[in-house]
């Protein structure tokens, strides 16, 4: 099988169902400490706090994620994400079954949740990258929570990340795995990147691409392999984008 990792956006869509707790990747209980900051700095009244948290100065653009976290009202996280390559991705016109590739086959790597499946429920949270949540680093407590666990949930699938670099901080795999890169005019893109790699990833649940070998074969509108580079266990696809 094949495994897509993915980054996560800032922008999310609100709403959602009040559904009882339910299971996500790895469970709750390793995630508890996190989580019960999270809710404890946005439910503070402190909105200092809260603003340094969100990375948002406007106290109006707050409101909207003041909610408690463990009631709040939940959609998988897969359709929470509104964000540049999530639009490109157009989750909603996908068939039911390209959803589900999706939900079951991509492990996202959210800055408050850590890595989930991209069919998880979660809330509309708001944690700027790269803030500590209280006294906790996001990065750095899911690497050393859930590194082993990846490992294991990945042993013996093919793996293409297309997240971020810097998603690596939270997790970096020992296997062999594959990247992308998207250039334009020779050069190296990195804000559109993102709309590629969302691209790309409606691609591979559009065609329910479960192996490395059929993603290889498999003809991308407006881009083109030029060259794929191996170094140590990392392969990557180097594109050209078309006019």
């Amino acid at each position: 099988m094949l495994y897509t990792l993915f980054s996560p956006s800032e922008g999310k869509q609100t709403g959602g169902e009040l559904l009882p707790e339910s299971q996500i990747l790895f469970g709750y209980e390793p995630r508890e400490s996190i989580l019960k900051s999270y809710n404890e700095i946005v439910n503070s009244g402190d909105m200092d706090a809260v603003k340094k948290l969100f990375g948002i100065k406007k106290e109006s653009d707050i409101l909207p994620y003041i909610e408690d976290l463990y009631t709040a009202p939940k959609m998988p996280a897969i359709a929470r994400y509104s964000g540049v390559a999530f639009g490109y991705l157009e989750y909603e016109t996908l068939t039911k079954e390209a959803q589900l590739y999706l939900k079951e086959q991509v492990i996202i790597f959210s800055n408050l949740y850590g890595p989930i499946l991209a069919g998880d429920p979660i809330t509309n949270y708001k944690v700027k990258q790269g803030n500590s949540i209280g006294d906790i680093t996001p990065e750095k407590f899911y690497k050393e929570r859930f590194s082993y666990q990846l490992d294991l949930q990945l042993m013996d699938h093919e793996i293409l990340d297309l997240r971020a670099g810097y998603y690596d901080k939270f997790y970096k795999t020992k296997q062999e795995y594959t990247t992308l890169k998207f250039l334009k005019g020779g050069k190296s893109v990195s804000h559109w990147a993102k709309a590629y790699r969302g691209l790309v990833l409606r691609e591979l649940a559009k065609h329910q691409v479960h192996s490395l070998e059929v993603f290889m074969a498999l003809e991308i509108e407006t881009l083109k392999v030029e060259e794929i580079k191996t170094t140590k266990n990392k392969k990557e696809i180097v594109y050209s984008i078309l006019d």
